[in-house]
């Protein structure tokens, strides 16, 4: 069967709600990856997923980060912030299975500015992906990792990769540390399919006619491991969603699988 997986970062799912019920609809995914749900989960939108035939978990805290599923089967197994759901702290993973397929989302720390105590905080974060995935998962098993990984990881992932060398978002430090947890087994499903440059995810609010002079950066991301990676059939990025009423700072990026 076809089989699809997006991911999105809402940068509020109250704010964008209508965006992404009217893309539920569009796309028909079997799993939506949700990043910056913004909201605690006493205060969820759960109802608004009432009869669309999707099933929702989250994990959020208030004004703040927050991850969501949003799937067309019932998600098992699900866990939040690496299986430590008692720990205090940001709300940051959710992972589950879904339709035997292990789906790990995450949202990155942005970073803030490269010699900050965030930016050490997301390389951590790195780290701790790597070392959940090294420690309960296993490369020769269906999994896939999505959301904003708040990385480009090459020149051809940023608008001016001169310019932002260094920068957060497109630091080596950071590169380095998304490279070593693909080594693991995860395989850039995008990339597998498109090569060429300036596709991008995700275009700065604050930077004048951003979108419309394509002045982004690929952050969003969907890896699989191999037994994935060798079943799909394509990827692309949802650019017309990033022009519509109210849109986010970032678009919807989609792949395709043959399970």
């Amino acid at each position: 069967m076809n089989w699809r997986v997006a991911t999105f970062n809402a940068n509020s799912i109250r704010s964008r709600l209508d965006l992404i019920l009217g893309r539920l609809e569009k796309h028909r995914p079997n799993v939506l990856c949700v990043q910056e749900t913004k909201v605690r989960d006493s205060e969820f939108p759960r109802e608004a997923f009432a009869g669309t035939g999707f099933e929702v978990v989250f994990h959020g805290q208030k004004s703040y980060n927050g991850v969501a599923l949003i799937t067309r089967s019932r998600p098992e197994d699900v866990i939040v912030s690496f299986g430590d759901e008692g720990a205090e702290g940001e709300a940051r993973m959710i992972m589950a299975t879904v339709d035997g397929v292990k789906i790990l989302n995450t949202y990155v720390p942005q970073g803030r500015d490269p010699d900050s105590e965030h930016f050490e905080a997301k390389i951590a974060f790195f780290h701790r992906i790597k070392e959940f995935l090294s420690e309960n998962h296993d490369p020769a098993a269906p999994l896939i990792w999505a959301g904003d990984l708040n990385v480009a990881p090459e020149p051809e992932d940023v608008y001016d990769p001169k310019r932002m060398e260094g920068h957060v978002c497109f630091h080596p430090r950071e590169r380095e540390a998304l490279a070593e947890i693909k080594e693991w087994g995860l395989i850039d499903v995008f990339r597998l399919h498109n090569k060429e440059a300036k596709q991008y995810t995700f275009w700065d609010y604050r930077l004048p006619k951003a979108l419309e002079r394509n002045l982004g950066w690929r952050l969003d991301h969907i890896l699989a491991t191999r037994p994935l990676a060798d079943a799909s059939r394509g990827a692309w990025i949802d650019f017309e969603a990033r022009a519509l009423p109210k849109p986010s700072d970032h678009t919807f990026l989609v792949a395709d699988f043959e399970l």
